[in-house]
């Protein structure tokens, strides 16, 4: 399944900074837009896999994963 994600960016000086829309607390800074890119991609994917365990820890044992659709 593939999920579409709004990375806001902004140059500041020598860097770039950037946020994503969806996820609150995925954000990075880096020197150039590309490197912003990619450590934005690296965070949201840190962050979806740290929320996922965090889930099925909280659920305790036997639970069904079910697909959530907008």
């Amino acid at each position: 399944m593939k999920i579409d994600y709004t990375a806001i960016v902004k140059q500041d000086g020598d860097w770039w900074i950037g946020w994503v829309e969806e996820v609150p607390g995925v954000n990075a800074q880096e020197r150039t837009k590309e490197e912003l890119m990619n450590s934005l991609r690296e965070a949201l994917r840190e962050a979806i896999e740290l929320n996922r365990e965090d889930a099925r820890s909280a659920a305790h044992g036997d639970f069904v994963e079910e697909p959530l659709v907008l």
